[in-house]
């Protein structure tokens, strides 16, 4: 394992003018030590996580960071600027510039050796020592924890200015009358001993730091409150959540705090051991820049009874598809979160369920959902035993779809409280009859009522018994009214008006929620529309019908269009496209043959304009043709490798090819209209990594992942 940093990582006089250059004029020293494989696609990854919070910090400092599949080991690069790169700090522009890489499978002992630099940040004869160094290997040493040799040297002097003070006996005496004045004070000392008792038991508290990558903020944010702790005579213990792993603080040490500090940006990890504490919940630069303010706002909650029950930032949503919210978002940006909690969590049953059920219908045909229960009646040697075996498992696994998109989205909305009335009440939406979108009101009543009671005062003696009694007990009973008698029933209704207008779906009608759906797929490319329009397809499933199986197959079809279309695009006219496009093309066929859309995400997002119009484009034409041609799936998942289990399979796959090729021409069409520089030829994609895009590279930056 190479050194985390060389002096060739290390530039005195970096002359970059904003942080994107002065990334790049870093990481291309990176690529040329051999540490970054990819440079672009590198650089993505860094400007992903400046945009989910700016890295620079108070003292002059700038430290970008990632993890980073283009990163071959544990690499940092440093670079000292005369004029001043602004990170985002609120002091002003940073002098010092730290590049930290880290692979995404990273080793435990070079993430501890990242994490012990971030505490170094915090000491000022550290960074002084890096503003005056003259050589990088100097700086490089002085990262790397190395001391050098100069320090020694200047003892020897004191020495011979200590020898002729020894030398003078005479003025021994003279000293010793000093000596007895201050002895007579000293019965006064005994007096203030008393009064030390008195705040004998300090203000005791624990603290959890985190930040999305683990890598930097979360060991800065850490010392930081270290600091201010030993200045304000505090009891502070830390427990860092990041990439080097975590040692979850002592449950006694939990019992004996006075309040708890939660300094993150990602979700805290079993918050729930911090019940019934006072709690300062902030963003973990707050804990970097503003510490000794962090302990006075916890003594003050302290005094006033604050607890854990009532964060301090009741706004800001606690699952972990929600980390990167911002408190100014609108209501439609989190309610779209939240859907897309639920419905993320439901996925994996989906595909286990329904491709079980797809796998069962192959074996023993369509009439296997007649067969009678496997507990009662299994043959070992026939295969429609085993056909029903998958399909009773699979139907079991499918049971859970409604439940589980309730629970996640109650999850979403008010973190754990939210499970249990958000499971009950997906429960009770299937016992109703009110479907998928049952399940959806369920979770989003569940997740309110769970909001509400939170916000309500409770005595002292309850609050240890909230999260895990009076919670559960309240929501779950108020969500089980409200579905049984309220809203249950006209749901119902709605489910089976529009299960009803789904089967008696044809001709131009049907072609036209083809044509949406496909515009859904393709639009975000796997994110919320994406997953809003996969998780009405599969809805349909649980109860099929003509209609819904409809819906299913232009869903899927539609799906498969992006990736495929940029894996032809870049076969075609491979000169439009950098080298790591046109490799990312080739995995592309596969991606989009087994229905990840999520295959198209590295050429849209450098280049999104171009690619996301193409790639809606033809997945409209699939949708609809898809409709046209009345093919039906009765797989959530797959792709072409469930082709027998498609109605009309032969036209389906016209319509996926349809859709693939007018995607892929227009965006080989979009791409000619670039700039003559934009243009990458066969022979200028040799250096392609040390002489990026330029115009994929803007697009890059401003992409996150």
């Amino acid at each position: 394992m190479s050194e985390l940093i060389t002096a060739d990582l290390v530039d005195l006089d970096l002359s970059a003018a904003t942080k994107d250059a002065a990334a790049r004029s870093l990481a291309e020293r990176m690529a040329a030590a051999g540490r970054v494989t990819d440079l672009e696609g590198f650089l993505a990854d860094v400007a992903a996580r400046e945009a989910q919070m700016p890295t620079g910090l108070d003292g002059g400092i700038g430290i970008p960071h990632c993890r980073s599949a283009h990163v071959t080991e544990p690499t940092l690069a440093f670079g000292r600027s005369a004029a001043g790169i602004d990170f985002g700090a609120a002091d002003g522009p940073a002098d010092l510039v730290f590049l930290i890489a880290a692979p995404t499978g990273g080793d435990a002992d070079h993430l501890s050796i990242l994490s012990s630099l971030a505490r170094q940040l915090m000491d000022e004869a550290f960074t002084g020592a890096l503003r005056s160094a003259s050589e990088p290997a100097r700086a490089a040493a002085l990262i790397r924890g190395e001391e050098p040799e100069p320090k020694p040297e200047p003892e020897p002097e004191p020495k011979p200015e200590s020898e002729p003070d020894a030398s003078r006996p005479s003025d021994v005496p003279e000293a010793e009358p000093a000596t007895p004045e201050p002895a007579a004070p000293e019965p006064a000392t005994p007096e203030p001993a008393p009064s030390t008792p008195a705040p004998s038991a300090p203000f005791r508290v624990v603290a959890v730091t985190s930040c999305p990558t683990g890598i930097a903020h979360t060991y800065m944010a850490a010392e930081s409150l270290a600091k201010a702790a030993r200045a304000a005579g505090v009891e502070l213990t830390v427990e860092t959540q990041g990439s080097a792993g975590f040692q979850r603080l002592d449950p006694q040490l939990i019992a004996a705090a006075d309040g708890v500090i939660l300094a993150h940006d990602v979700e805290v990890r079993d918050r729930e051991r911090f019940a019934g504490k006072p709690v300062v919940d902030v963003g973990v630069k707050a804990g970097i820049n503003r510490p000794a303010e962090l302990l006075a706002e916890l003594r003050e909650k302290a005094a006033h009874g604050g607890t854990a029950d009532a964060p301090a930032r009741p706004t800001v949503p606690t699952a972990p598809m929600d980390r990167g919210a911002e408190a100014t978002d609108g209501y439609a940006t989190r309610l779209r979160t939240w859907l897309m909690t639920g419905v993320s969590y439901m996925v994996p049953f989906v595909a286990a369920g329904g491709l079980l059920i797809a796998l069962a219908f192959a074996i023993g045909g369509y009439t296997v959902d007649k067969a009678p229960s496997v507990a009662d009646h299994f043959v070992w040697a026939e295969s429609a035993s085993w056909a029903a075996l998958l399909f009773q498992v699979g139907g079991t696994a499918f049971g859970f779809l409604v439940p589980v998109l309730a629970g996640f989205i109650a999850y979403g909305m008010a973190d754990r409280p939210g499970l249990v009335p958000g499971f009950v009440g997906g429960a009770i939406a299937l016992t109703v009859n009110a479907g998928f979108l049952g399940g959806l009101i369920a979770g989003l009543l569940a997740g309110a009522v769970v909001r509400a009671i939170q916000r309500l005062g409770v005595p002292p003696v309850l609050r240890g018994i909230m999260p895990v009694v009076v919670i559960p007990l309240l929501s779950s009973a108020v969500v089980g009214f409200l579905m049984f008698l309220v809203v249950g029933k006209p749901i119902a209704a709605l489910q089976k008006a529009l299960t009803g207008w789904l089967t008696g779906l044809s001709g131009a009608n049907a072609v036209i929620l083809g044509v949406l759906l496909g515009l859904m797929m393709c639009f975000d490319l796997g994110g919320p529309l994406n997953k809003v329009a996969y998780a009405f397809a599969v809805g349909g499933l649980a109860n099929p019908n003509p209609g819904s199986l409809k819906v299913m197959a232009a869903v899927m079809a539609a799906g498969m269009v992006p990736p495929l279309a940029m894996a032809l695009a870049t076969t075609v006219r491979g000169r439009l496209f950098t080298r790591a496009e046109r490799e990312n093309g080739k995995a592309a066929w596969v991606l989009g043959a087994s229905f990840i859309t999520e295959g198209a995400i590295p050429f849209a997002a450098a280049d999104p304009l171009r690619v996301i119009p193409s790639a809606m484009a033809g997945g409209a034409v699939t949708g609809g043709l898809s409709m046209a041609f009345g093919c039906t799936l009765r797989a959530p998942h797959g792709g072409v490798f469930v082709v027998p289990l498609i109605g009309q399979p032969l036209l389906y796959l016209l319509a996926v090819a349809a859709g693939t090729v007018v995607s892929a021409a227009l965006v080989v069409l979009l791409k000619q209209f670039r700039s003559r520089p934009a243009r990458i030829s066969d022979a200028e994609t040799a250096a392609a990594t040390d002489a990026p895009h330029p115009e994929v590279g803007t697009h890059r930056e401003v992409t996150t992942h």
